[in-house]
């Protein structure tokens, strides 16, 4: 494999055309009404490569496309992003995976039909395997949950063997639960609140964890409240080996948990900077977000002490809401792969879900550095310890 390969993270997903439909106007008629659509590039894995390769650390993505229209409208676009296609298989046997959403007019997910399966099928441990040198010299690995059980176990037993750490996006509540297999592995893990809970269960072989979630029809919980609601399950996935569970919250914004106390916030990864990453976006978000004076090592190694902080959301002028994970969890990786902190990369991926909420594509064609930064420091000062325990 190319020299020039190693180094750059890994993403392991889907790579899927996105149809998108949104009626322009609100109606109550039964027989429908006139509603563009729209052909985007998405999946979750690739709208999370993307949106690092437009923060500028280039990744590596492993994917499965057909050889049909679709596919290759996929693989020219990834081409023309000047990202390395070589871990994205293609073939006469294989159909592309495609997604079709409608959305309502204040841009949330209404409905959505899927056909993937080609995905599980055809991303297999074998194709996976064949790209074992690069996931070794990854600063970090990144895969989600459209993979079958078996091709999500070979990247994750090769990234611990080269003590890489490994981030698990669940991209669905059905999807989420396949964590159960490799929790031991993974050192992030990006849920919302159903797919939270739902990996609780799973790891647990059962039902046993708290069930209740905030009613979202009835008036808005406290940010106090809505943790004491999560951190049962938030404890069981940090009790199984994560060591980070980072819960998306929509317009609520994010908590980040750990069993490393303050310290996990000043922790990076080791070796990012002398990878030769991008160090445009370290050296902006730097002037914005000056690191705290925590003490800590620069491994992920957890401890017994759960400590959860609490980022808020930005306001923006929104779009479409749905999807704006991938751009969280894609800024985040950028910022850690520059060699910025975990406090520090967990504002640039609040700020970076801002860019996405605004624009109607899956992610934005261009983020302004500046205003990425800008953002990240609203975030990154506002940023609130919710619970701190030497006991979970």
């Amino acid at each position: 494999m190319e020299k020039t390969l190693e180094g750059m993270a890994v993403v392991i997903g889907g790579m899927v055309l996105d149809i998108h439909a949104t009626p322009s106007i609100r109606s109550s008629n039964p027989r429908g009404t006139t509603t563009p659509v729209d052909y985007m590039f998405g999946g979750v894995a690739r709208n999370i490569a993307e949106c690092m390769s437009r923060l500028r650390p280039k990744p590596f993505i492993i994917s499965a496309l057909g050889l049909d229209n679709a596919g290759n409208l996929l693989l020219e676009h990834w081409r023309s992003l000047g990202l390395p296609v070589q871990g994205i298989r293609q073939g006469l046997d294989m159909t592309t995976a495609t997604v079709c959403n409608m959305f309502g007019i204040d841009g949330e997910l209404v409905a959505g039909v899927a056909s993937v399966e080609s995905i599980e099928r055809c991303l297999t441990p074998n194709w996976i395997q064949l790209f074992s040198s690069i996931i070794s010299a990854a600063p970090v690995l990144m895969i989600d949950a459209n993979l079958s059980s078996d091709a999500l176990m070979a990247p994750c037993q090769t990234a611990a063997d080269a003590e890489v750490p490994l981030w698990f996006e669940p991209v669905s509540v059905a999807k989420s639960r396949r964590v159960a297999a490799v929790a031991k592995y993974v050192t992030f893990a990006s849920p919302n609140e159903v797919e939270l809970l739902a990996m609780a269960n799973a790891v647990i072989g059962g039902n046993g964890v708290l069930r209740v979630r905030r009613n979202l029809d009835n008036a808005k919980s406290s940010i106090e409240t809505l943790f004491r609601t999560l951190k049962p399950a938030i404890s069981v996935l940090l009790e199984r080996g994560i060591k980070f569970v980072i819960v998306t919250l929509g317009s609520d914004g994010v908590f980040l948990c750990s069993r490393g106390g303050p310290r996990c916030l000043n922790e990076t990864l080791n070796g990012a900077q002398s990878l030769g990453m991008e160090e445009e976006l370290y050296s902006t978000v730097m002037m914005s977000c000056p690191p705290d004076d925590y003490s800590c090592s620069t491994s992920f190694n957890g401890s017994s002490h759960l400590f959860v902080v609490h980022f808020p959301a930005l306001p923006a002028t929104v779009v479409r809401v749905s999807g704006a994970g991938d751009c969280l969890v894609g800024g985040i990786l950028s910022a850690l792969c520059s060699g910025l902190n975990v406090k520090q990369s967990m504002a640039v991926g609040v700020a970076a879900a801002k860019a996405y909420v605004q624009v109607e594509a899956n992610v934005p064609t261009m983020f302004d550095l500046v205003a990425i930064a800008g953002d990240a420091g609203v975030v990154y000062s506002s940023a609130k310890v919710l619970f701190q325990t030497s006991a979970l």
